[in-house]
């Protein structure tokens, strides 16, 4: 693999994640909100996500800059980079899919949520953090500078850090005994191992 085929796949990647998201997004817009946790961290947090996966990589990738962060490209780093991108592409839609009129982008309870505890929510609570974690790995894999490259990690590792907390003791609040008896039994991103 070239570097230039490895921009390639890193640039279908975000169209691919558009494309996936747009039907989910105009869909919530159209369910009310019971319960919304919107807050200038989150706000934030969402944005710095946004500028790592994807303004920060584009802009390095039409121009060149920081070229100072530039490393060696290797085809197996392209290589390994595409198969990432795959799994987070499958992954993602997935959890869209299952997560169905319960997903939102923000911190918010739609009207008539559900817990989603089956399919991939078996055994993580959170998949689609989990996709953005390979996403932002397959980042560092296809774009072979220090700080483009790795953006993805910062921007992901900011909207986990920020999130996941306030998002759980949202979960906690609105539905109680059943999210506390779901979260002892599954792991935040990864499974847990019995």
């Amino acid at each position: 693999m070239t570097e230039t085929v490895a921009a390639i796949v890193w640039t279908a990647g975000l169209v691919a994640w558009f494309v996936i998201r747009l039907p989910y997004q105009r869909r919530a817009r159209k369910i009310g909100i019971a319960a919304q946790q919107r807050t200038p961290a989150d706000r934030a947090a969402l944005a710095a996500a946004g500028f790592g996966l994807s303004v920060l990589p584009a802009f390095y990738l039409l121009t060149g800059i920081p070229a100072f962060a530039d490393y060696p490209f290797r085809p197996w780093m392209g290589w390994c980079g595409l198969v990432v991108e795959i799994l987070f592409l499958a992954l993602f839609y997935a959890s869209h899919r299952q997560l169905g009129r319960n997903w939102s982008v923000t911190l918010e309870i739609r009207d008539g949520h559900r817990l989603v505890t089956d399919g991939l929510y078996r055994y993580v609570r959170h998949p689609m953090y989990s996709s953005f974690w390979l996403w932002a790995i397959a980042q560092a894999l296809l774009i072979p500078n220090w700080v483009a490259g790795l953006a993805g990690l910062v921007g992901i590792g900011v909207l986990f850090f920020v999130r996941v907390r306030a998002e759980e003791a949202m979960m906690l609040a609105f539905f109680g005994d059943e999210y506390r008896s779901y979260a002892a039994r599954t792991g935040r991103v990864i499974p847990r191992v019995f």
